[in-house]
């Protein structure tokens, strides 16, 4: 493969429908069982609402829509999450053409964020952190829009507005995005004063605020859950005064560790590294504000809070990394050894794939070697011999009983708990509880069964 001016959209498209192939395929071949998140999240959706005890809506809508389309077919949803992420490259390519006015520049932008785990060996896996790629980097780059015109334009402010709302009802950590465009435009405009507030700035919000209203009202009816969830997820309450500082360090090794093949990459296209900056270059202020100030943020919050911060959770925060780097050095590219980075991109582009399938292969005490087709087919065949209605419910933890609302045909509503919503369920519905087998076999007044150590009861209209 040769980066020339002639074929370079060809090439872009090449990558992009490999990695969703090679994405898709991999884990549908290697894993056994859907992961955790997404079954979880599947769960959710068979039960739709507007939020959830620990995120947001918009993951389990997405997950609900495929369910309906291709039902319990696994390859759905590794596509699902490869679909998310390509939409995200595509949109990184086009906003870097509008910085470098250079195709080449564009799609080096894009190739070397491949060698960022995120975007590859995390992806099969789709939950909160997946669905809010393409949200973020259309944010950013109708964001970039309005930054560029001086000119304000209603649609991208609105735009803006929208995907920002989608944004964070994928997951609250979005707000660190928003919250570092923000500051650029305030910067901007009341301190440095190189542009005029425009009442159409507003429209943004209006719109991000009206996304946001059923999600909202929803909070306050369930008594903030999904935000305790959230506070609970840092440790933020069991804080001692050496985690201010032990976190954050922690955060900053993590982070340094996941970006050594970006950086890698990165050292194998310029000549020479020579570091200089113009704080008065427009663009290079945007790409700044995009990509540090989020990552600052994450640190400051965790030395005040004495937090910890969990590395997925940086997911979409390194997508516009490559057009930073790219852009700062690119005095510097040496174009003419250009396959001295493509060598070590394909290595880590085909290695990636590879180490995925043998850890799902030669492992098998994962989340995704869990038998819960197998266990779904026992639990309705003992159904159907004992009782004469439909499944229609399942109660219990989102991975035992979520497998069952995946797999098992009628496709039950999930519940965690009935407790408080007895009134809701059909009364002509079958229901299923899964739990702790010994608890559940004291307790149940159906038919109890047991399989690995799981206990199943099974409460419905019997056969006559």
């Amino acid at each position: 493969m040769a980066l020339n001016k002639k074929n370079l959209n060809n090439l872009f498209y090449i990558f992009i429908t490999s990695h969703l192939i090679i994405w898709t395929l991999v884990p549908t071949f290697t894993n056994h069982n859907l992961p955790l998140d997404t079954i979880e999240h599947l769960a959710w959706g068979s039960n739709l609402d507007w939020g959830f005890d620990k995120h947001p809506p918009l993951v389990a809508v997405f997950l609900e829509f495929f369910y309906q389309m291709f039902g319990p077919q696994d390859w759905a949803y590794y596509f699902l999450s490869q679909i998310f992420v390509i939409i995200s490259f595509f949109i990184i390519y086009k906003f870097s053409i509008e910085i470098f006015d250079n195709k080449i520049l564009g799609l080096l932008s894009v190739l070397i964020i491949e060698s960022i785990y995120f975007y590859n060996f995390t992806t099969p896996e789709f939950n909160v952190n997946v669905c809010q790629l393409p949200f973020w980097s259309l944010t950013v780059y109708y964001s970039w829009k309005i930054y560029k015109n001086n000119k304000i334009n209603f649609i991208d402010c609105l735009l803006v507005g929208l995907f920002a709302g989608f944004g964070f009802l994928s997951k609250y950590l979005f707000i660190y995005l928003l919250i570092s465009i923000d500051l650029l435009f305030i910067y901007l405009i009341f301190i440095k004063k190189q542009r005029k507030f425009d009442f159409k700035y507003l429209i943004t919000f209006e719109a991000f605020i009206i996304i946001l209203i059923p999600h909202l009202i929803w909070l306050l009816n369930n008594d903030y859950v999904t935000i305790k969830y959230g506070l609970s997820r840092t440790g933020v309450e069991e804080a001692s005064l050496i985690d201010h500082l032990k976190y954050p360090i922690v955060f900053v090794i993590k982070q340094v560790a996941v970006l050594i093949p970006f950086f890698f990459l990165l050292w194998t296209l310029v000549k020479k590294i020579k570091l200089k900056l113009n704080f008065k270059d427009k663009k290079l202020i945007f790409l700044l504000a995009i990509n540090l100030i989020p990552i600052f943020l994450m640190i400051v919050s965790s030395l005040i809070l004495g937090s910890k911060i969990r590395t997925m959770w940086m997911t979409p925060f390194y997508l516009f990394l490559g057009v930073l780097f790219i852009y700062i050095f690119q005095s510097q590219i040496n174009f003419k050894k250009i396959n001295i980075f493509l060598i070590p991109f394909l290595f880590l582009f085909f290695l990636s794939p590879v180490l995925y399938g043998y850890i799902s292969l030669s492992k098998d005490n994962k989340r995704t070697d869990y038998p819960g087709k197998e266990i779904a087919e026992l639990v309705e065949r003992r159904w159907g011999k004992n009782f004469v209605n439909e499944i229609k419910y399942v109660v219990g933890d989102e991975w035992h009983a979520g497998n069952l609302s995946y797999h098992i045909s009628t496709r039950p509503i999930w519940y965690e708990t009935i407790k408080g919503k007895t009134h809701e369920l059909d009364p002509d519905g079958g229901i299923i509880y899964t739990g702790n087998a010994d608890i559940l076999k004291e307790i149940c007044p159906g038919d109890f069964g047991k399989i690995k150590k799981q206990g199943f009861c099974m409460i419905g209209v019997k056969n006559r």
